[in-house]
């Protein structure tokens, strides 16, 4: 059986300021994975080098500037029970009074994966939130996370 997986997290910035760290790969690797390969157009590539050593590939779905971006995602890994491209993440961007309501929602994942995948995204979120707030939030190592 699949499920979602959804997190929402308030940025004291604008969606036109954190829309960039979701397609430019310089911007997104400030905050996720160590390398990345984007090209932010419907069957564009989305390939990160998360932490170093786990790779994930997918393709950009949809991208609304300053709006929605959704990308299919998975590992690029002989094997992994979430291949390359079979699940899809989608973000939001509103506008709030505190900033932006960034909405992630992470579908098709096995139900045995979405507490990995949550706590995955709570790690990089936090990372983008430093980020914007600018603070260097270090290396991407999930394993040294707080």
């Amino acid at each position: 059986m699949c499920t979602d997986a959804v997190k929402e997290v308030t940025i004291k910035a604008s969606p036109s300021t954190i829309f960039p760290y979701l397609v430019d790969p310089a911007f997104l690797v400030k905050w996720m994975g160590s390398e990345a390969s984007l090209n932010p157009v419907p069957g564009g590539e989305f390939r990160v080098l998360c932490a170093g050593v786990n790779p994930s590939a997918g393709e950009y779905v949809e991208v609304i500037r300053d709006q929605k971006v959704v990308f299919t995602f998975g590992w690029d890994l002989p094997g992994h029970p979430i291949p390359a491209g079979s699940s899809e993440v989608e973000i939001t961007l509103t506008p709030s009074d505190e900033g932006t309501l960034l909405r992630l929602v992470h579908r098709g994942l096995p139900d045995d994966a979405i507490n990995d995948h949550l706590g995955g995204w709570n790690y990089y979120l936090a990372r983008l939130e430093k980020v914007l707030a600018g603070i260097d939030p270090g290396p991407d190592r999930p394993d040294l996370a707080e």
